[in-house]
């Protein structure tokens, strides 16, 4: 139901996501109205929900006046009865960003070892392949400790959804020397340098904003201030390409021949740089996996939500992210009042 179009756009995507993914079923929440197109689908299960979050609901408003939304139902659904079965694996979500972290913390809590959630997602770099950025906007302020365990929730992320063994972890700093950046960055420096010299990371080492798009890591670890900034800046990078290629194609004559002639490496590039691509970020640090998509997504876009959300859970993301909570945090002592404490 959310998002800037809501069913007219979600449901086109559930049809096409259940059409590609023979594995799959689908738990559709909403308003019984908007989901009655559904009913017939295979695979698919309908959920009604009596209220709506709406992207300008306050998190007061969606925690305790929307106790029935079609956002709340959809989280619950993520929660364990008491044989330990839940009814989903994952929940995604083109809703409003707050609410749904606010929500989904409040419904299903952190995992052991992790202080905050973060949101994690892919941008595209020059190799032809993704950059997980994170965090990207759940924590304005973090100390050391925050960004060492958003390092680690971001390495499991990437060997789940990229099946890398080893992802290489950039801290993202002003500079690539370790005196350079303020003194919680380099706190998080030696903490990282720590946890690989016992071989639980692969750190690579401070990296700059460009590194994001040359890939030099796989994870790029920021405060969600950096972090929005940067994929608010990529997307703007991304619109501004499509807009110069469609002015130079209109422009004249001559122009119009060339970007024709140009037109199939153009297309390519388009293609490369397309934020639907890696829509879908996820909410690291729950019991459970949420994943939210880009309020503006169109039917491709959140089909690619619903994609990068089954290959989690197929392949277990939430386990890899308590293994190496349980490997990094059990190397280190606790450290300026951090929440180090794990259950294996």
């Amino acid at each position: 139901m959310g998002g800037d179009f809501g069913p007219s756009v979600t449901l086109p995507a559930c049809k096409s996501f259940l059409d590609s993914h023979v594995d799959a079923e689908l738990l559709l929440v909403g308003l019984a109205d908007a989901l009655a197109p559904a009913a017939q689908w295979p695979r698919c299960k309908l959920i009604t929900a009596s209220q709506v979050v709406t992207m300008d609901d306050t998190v007061e408003v969606a925690l305790r006046r929307k106790r029935d939304s079609s956002m709340r139902v959809a989280i619950v659904q993520l929660k364990a009865d008491d044989s330990g079965a839940v009814a989903a694996d994952a929940c995604v979500s083109a809703g409003n960003t707050g609410a749904l972290m606010a929500v989904s913390r409040y419904l299903l809590k952190t995992m052991d070892g992790i202080d905050r959630p973060a949101i994690a997602a892919f941008m595209p770099n020059i190799k032809d392949q993704f950059t997980c950025v994170l965090d990207l906007g759940a924590n304005v302020d973090c100390s050391a400790e925050h960004l060492l365990q958003f390092a680690v929730m971001g390495s499991a992320l990437v060997t789940a959804i990229e099946g890398r063994a080893e992802p290489v972890v950039g801290l993202l700093n002003i500079g690539e020397e370790v005196i350079k950046g303020s003194e919680v960055i380099k706190r998080a420096g030696e903490l990282l340098r720590g946890v690989a010299a016992h071989g639980h990371l692969n750190y690579f080492g401070n990296v700059e904003g460009d590194d994001i798009f040359k890939g030099t890591a796989d994870v790029v670890v920021c405060d969600g201030f950096v972090g929005n900034v940067a994929l608010k800046s990529n997307e703007g990078v991304a619109k501004m390409m499509r807009s110069m290629i469609r002015q130079e194609f209109e422009r004249n004559l001559f122009t119009r021949l060339a970007a024709l002639a140009a037109m199939p490496v153009l297309r390519r590039f388009q293609a490369r740089v397309d934020p639907r691509r890696y829509n879908g970020a996820a909410l690291l640090g729950l019991k459970g996996l949420v994943f939210k998509s880009h309020g503006g997504a169109d039917a491709f876009a959140f089909g690619q939500a619903l994609a990068r959300a089954h290959d989690a859970a197929r392949n277990r993301l939430l386990d890899g992210v308590h293994d190496r909570i349980v490997q990094t945090m059990q190397a280190l002592p606790p450290a300026d009042g951090a929440s180090v404490a794990v259950a294996a």
